[in-house]
């Protein structure tokens, strides 16, 4: 394999940077100690309105942004531009949610979404629940990341799994020491780095292959010329699949713990409206580099092949190889790895949170000291990092991106006790348990049972479930994770209607006495965080 040196060392100056920027952060804004959750895996929280938004956006736009979603537009067409449409219903879906989430969270000192639904509901059993499936869904994530890393890698000239541990004990150190604040300062330096790459890749690269007119119509043959024969548009058989894909990640993106724990980590209701209002600034960009999919087909660009098959998760790195000088495609490949660097930080700490506090904390060691718990939290994130590598080592899956739909059905299964439980207790606490192990057993059955015949994969190849493995004679296929957590609300509705019929004594609801609902008007703070500041 042929190592591009002006490339590597240009990638190696940069992360090297961003690296001693993730170290030297433990003294940003340095409080008295890290040795605290609050500290460690929520820097206080204390973050304003541009830090904020910085945070958010390197929390949300991952890896996926830059190698997932345009390898899966440059092998599946038409559907792998779901990411658009999701990340337009997302933030208008979620903006009240979140805005009452943190009130709660900041009233009652809750770092974790299984602290709060432990309070709302008044179930331990339930925190359990939540907290196992935050940690597990999380790791998928991570792993997306760090194949974005490996793919780059890859492209570089760089094989085998070596860099890739190279990666994982830089981003643990740094993580470590540091803890919210690394992702948080690097955020800067990823997101200026973002920005210039993608105006230069749209300026420079379509017109060198071509021009637009060139590059779509080169996309509509291939695929026409390629089964299933989609073209560049969606079919009858797709259209399910796009709509409920898109809507059940836009459910699905603020339910993980990392981007709970990025709202958490902000200092007033305020900064959480203000973050997300710009955050669609990012979905333009998303739109952009999504299209570097087509692009890449239209430039005739060609996978690495890697044990034998093609792989996908190089198409974007090879595109800037091929395109760019030698010194820019450097900095387009730190840019890849400092983007999956700066969201792997915040996942591991969001993921270690809950662990500590929901089951340590909980379970093992009630008394455990704020000194102790940042520790166990340290250890657990290093644990989450390891647990991403073996799902990269046992799935392989030919689209990164399955990764992070697999996590999505997964968390979605929370949605019940955190999201509707922000605006009803209605739900009885056997309700969400049963409803949870219901969609959770449905969601891993379908996504055991899918195939990917273009990786000759028999099993967990992708989140679309054929609806003709229910007997329907039908080419439509649904989103797994919709379906999943359509199964789990009616089975909270039922369980729960059949609970209060025998009238079962349900949780004490920690947070009743506070009117953390009560948004008093723009700019206005809740009386009850108010009266805590």
């Amino acid at each position: 394999m042929h190592v591009h040196a002006t490339e590597l060392w240009i990638t190696i100056v940069l992360f090297l940077l961003v690296t001693g920027i993730g170290f030297a952060a433990a003294r940003w804004r340095r409080p008295p100690t890290l040795h605290t959750m609050d500290e460690w895996g929520l820097a206080g929280r204390k973050f304003g309105s541009w830090i904020g938004w910085f945070m958010l956006g390197g929390d949300l736009y991952t890896a996926y942004t830059f190698v997932a979603v345009p390898a899966l537009l440059y092998g599946t067409g038409a559907l792998g531009f779901y990411a658009i449409p999701y990340t337009a219903i997302e933030y208008p879906l979620v903006v009240l949610l979140l805005i009452r989430l943190w009130s709660v969270c900041k009233t009652h000192g809750y770092v974790t979404p299984a602290d709060y639904v432990r309070g709302r509901f008044g179930s331990p059993t339930l925190a359990l629940v939540i907290a196992i499936t935050g940690v597990v869904a999380t790791m998928p994530y991570i792993a997306l990341n760090l194949i974005g890393i490996q793919a780059t890698l890859q492209v570089v000239g760089l094989g085998g799994d070596w860099p890739l541990i190279v990666a994982f004990v830089v981003l643990a150190a740094f993580t470590w020491r540091s803890g919210l604040r690394a992702p948080a300062l690097i955020a800067f330096v990823k997101d200026a780095l973002v920005y210039l790459l993608i105006i230069v890749a749209i300026a420079y690269i379509p017109a060198k292959v071509g021009g637009w007119g060139h590059i779509f119509a080169v996309t509509d043959a291939h695929f026409k010329a390629t089964p299933p024969h989609t073209g560049a548009l969606l079919t009858g058989n797709n259209q399910l699949t796009y709509a409920t894909l898109a809507f059940g990640s836009a459910a699905a993106i603020f339910l993980y713990p990392h981007a709970i724990t990025g709202v958490l980590s902000t200092r007033s209701r305020d900064v959480v409206r203000r973050s997300l209002a710009w955050l669609p600034v990012y979905s333009i960009v998303l739109g952009l580099i999504a299209l570097l999919g087509v692009v890449a087909l239209a430039g005739n660009i060609k996978p690495l092949v890697s044990g034998g098959k093609a792989n996908t998760n190089t198409i974007i790195p090879a595109l800037f190889e091929g395109t760019f000088p030698h010194w820019f495609a450097g900095v387009a490949f730190a840019t890849i790895i400092i983007g999956a660097l700066v969201p792997s930080a915040v996942m591991s700490i969001a993921a270690a949170n809950l662990f500590t506090r929901n089951i340590y904390k909980e379970y093992l060691r009630r008394d455990a000291s704020d000194h102790e718990q940042a520790t166990v939290s340290k250890i657990t994130s290093l644990a989450v990092k390891a647990g991403a590598i073996l799902f990269i080592l046992l799935l392989q899956p030919q689209f990164s991106i399955n990764l992070q739909l697999i996590g999505g059905v997964i968390i979605l299964q929370t949605l019940p006790a955190v999201f509707v439980g922000l605006y009803t207790r209605w739900p009885h606490r056997a309700g969400l348990i049963a409803g949870w192990a219901a969609g959770m057993a449905t969601g891993v059955w379908m996504l055991y049972v899918t195939p990917n015949p273009a990786a000759k994969q028999a099993h967990w190849g992708g989140s679309a479930f054929a609806l003709s493995h229910l007997g329907l004679h039908t080419g439509q296929g649904l989103y797994t994770g919709f379906i999943a957590v359509v199964v789990n609300l009616v089975v909270t509705a039922v369980v729960t209607l059949v609970a209060k019929a025998l009238k079962l004594p349900d949780g004490v609801d920690a947070t009743a006495a506070t009117d953390y609902f009560t948004d008093a008007g723009d700019g206005a703070e809740a009386p009850a965080e108010a009266a805590i500041r």
